[in-house]
């Protein structure tokens, strides 16, 4: 989207916040998927490269988390001001104007 355009319909903060949103989605998936290859894993030696990576996706989730927290982005343990923040957001996406 160009850029003054994403100002001026105040959508560079919402662009922001959908790409950290896919981040945290992303890396919560990484977790799953790791957890579940380490108990797989068919030698010691592949269970402990699996178990590094996922203590690194572990810590790659907190920092986004920590991230859209700190932005005001993500609620995770209020679900009324989570729910307020999702129904904005919704609210927003369906008024952007169709170009």
């Amino acid at each position: 989207m160009n850029t003054i355009i994403e100002h001026l319909t105040g959508m560079h903060t919402l662009t922001d916040q959908v790409i950290a949103t896919d981040f945290l989605i992303s890396a919560k998936s990484a977790v799953r998927s790791y957890a579940m290859a380490v108990t797989e894993a068919g030698t010691p030696e592949i269970k402990a490269i699996l178990q590094k990576q996922l203590e690194e996706s572990i810590d790659t989730h907190e920092k986004i988390m920590r991230y859209m927290m700190e932005k005001g982005w993500y609620h995770p343990w209020n679900m009324n001001e989570q729910l307020l923040l999702d129904l904005q957001n919704i609210k927003t996406a369906l008024d952007v104007p169709v170009l």
